[in-house]
């Protein structure tokens, strides 16, 4: 009868015949240990690689799909904050134009590499606060793509009136 390989180094193994396995405590761990070779057999069984590789299968394409939904989610914050600047650049520039009226209603604008479409619109505000007040809001709206699909903002501002 041979021991196992952790009986050598002090620890108790419970091996009564030769080739049988002897499960010791193999520095704190439970394994199983060959009584004739002396080696420690350690492995896992076709049950446990085929569970590990459902597993994969499972949360491979959801972490795959989270990132293109973060990709996504980071292109359109950076082009919407792009497109806010663009809307409030128009937004002044027709403020001050507005009494002339020579400000052009729609146009593109480029920034980054990347165009941006955007559009003004001049409405009559409901609400009078004087007789002789005339309110409008002035509205632009500024459209853009990002990974196929169409965003838009808007920003809006009250004048008065001509």
């Amino acid at each position: 009868m041979r021991d196992c390989a952790c009986r050598r180094v002090g620890r108790p193994s419970l091996a009564d015949q030769v080739g049988q396995e002897c499960p010791t405590y193999c520095g704190g761990l439970l394994q199983p240990c060959d009584a004739v070779s002396g080696k420690t057999t350690a492995g896992f069984t076709l049950a446990e690689v085929l569970a590990a590789l459902l597993f994969m299968a499972i949360v491979i394409p959801v972490a795959i799909d989270a990132l293109r939904v973060a990709s996504l989610s980071g292109e359109v914050a950076e082009r919407k904050a792009t497109a806010a600047r663009i809307a409030d650049r128009v937004l002044n520039e027709a403020v001050v134009t507005a009494p002339s009226g020579g400000f052009a209603q729609n146009g593109v604008a480029s920034e980054n590499h990347r165009t941006f479409r955007w559009a003004l619109q001049r409405d009559n505000w409901p609400v009078m606060l004087t007789s002789t007040s005339a309110m409008q809001v002035l509205t632009v709206a500024v459209a853009f793509t990002a990974q196929g699909r169409d965003y838009d903002v808007r920003l809006s501002t009250l004048v008065n009136g001509p």
